[in-house]
């Protein structure tokens, strides 16, 4: 186990909250919402643009970032790590972390600033690999991981499949490496099955195929599905996940006091629940406030959670997410 506690939390989405009825009418579409509302669990979400806010990916880091700051009571100056968790980047390069860093440090100082793309995955990558490197350099004071999603941006007009899904949001962890608690990270088991890069995604803006005006025209670029992505993929995935990280580490589902996974459909979630044995008052559900935020969606469901007293110090906590790709991540933790 490795003595890293989370310090601070801090969670941002830009706007007033948008429900179904009026995303219908700002996007000018319709979808069958009482599937939304009553199957996925979503009956708002946060959009920038559709409030008119100048804002994006790097912005809603920020923020999320600045108010963990605030939460953990430190200098932002004594950060030293800053890893940005996501796959709607502000740019190609440079990195979201690099931008984030000169923002909220105003500057040049000795902090390591990355990013992680894993899809959704992301944020328990980056969270991984942030406890292992606050655990193994003794100059990093605090690191500060940020997941956030802005897939409304790369969404295209008229798609009603993937705007009444996807949101915007952010939030963020301070760590800090500390032996005198109870806090600890205990590991992580990750999956990936790159074959199924195919499924989902942005495919447009990268090396492989440039944004021309014939893709413009063509309407081949921001979000695609390219083809259906199997329906049973995380209700048989995720409890192989939870079975491998708790035989690792000698732990049974009874010991979990609290299961976030990927936000993304509240039925699947129950699902996973009854296959795993365990009281659907152990999962946490934020789809129904934020829509889904992909890599800012674990943190956003854990800071949910402890702002609202279900998460306490000392309980055991797992996170399981699923990204397109195949990229599947998990933490086991003692907060």
């Amino acid at each position: 186990m490795i003595p890293v506690k989370i310090l601070g939390t801090g969670l941002y989405a830009p706007g007033e909250p948008i429900d179904n009825t009026t995303l219908k009418a700002l996007a000018n579409i319709d979808f069958d919402a009482e599937k939304m509302e009553n199957k996925i669990g979503i009956y708002q979400r946060h959009i920038a643009k559709f409030r008119n806010i100048d804002e994006t990916t790097a912005d809603f880091a920020t923020k999320a970032a600045l108010n963990a700051i605030e939460n953990a009571g430190i200098d932002a100056n004594d950060i030293g790590l800053l890893i940005i968790a996501t796959d709607t980047p502000e740019f190609i390069t440079p990195a979201t972390a690099i931008l984030v860093q000169g923002r909220i440090q105003q500057g040049e100082t000795w902090t390591m600033s990355f990013d992680v793309a894993a899809s959704c995955a992301s944020f328990t990558m980056a969270f991984d690999a942030a406890s292992r490197i606050l655990n193994s350099n003794p100059l990093i004071k605090y690191a500060l991981i940020s997941g956030v999603y802005n897939m409304p941006a790369f969404i295209r007009p008229g798609d009603k499949f993937s705007y009444p899904i996807f949101a915007d949001g952010a939030a963020a962890f301070v760590l800090q490496k500390d032996e005198t608690t109870a806090s600890q990270y205990i590991g992580n088991q990750m999956l990936t099955d790159g074959t199924q890069w195919d499924y989902i995604g942005i495919y447009a803006g990268g090396a492989k195929k440039q944004v021309t005006p014939e893709v413009l025209e063509n309407n081949t670029y921001g979000l695609l599905s390219l083809q259906p992505l199997p329906g049973d993929r995380n209700v048989r995935l995720w409890p192989i996940i939870v079975d491998k990280i708790l035989a690792n580490y000698n732990t049974t589902t009874d010991e979990i006091d609290h299961y976030i996974f990927t936000q993304i459909n509240k039925s699947v979630i129950h699902k996973v629940m009854e296959a795993i044995n365990q009281p659907i008052e152990k999962a946490h559900f934020v789809m129904d406030k934020y829509g889904y935020t992909g890599s800012a969606c674990i943190p956003m469901a854990f800071h949910e959670g402890v702002l609202s007293g279900k998460i306490k110090r000392g309980d055991k906590v797992l996170f399981v997410a699923s990204g397109a790709g195949l990229s599947v991540g998990s933490n086991l933790f003692i907060y």
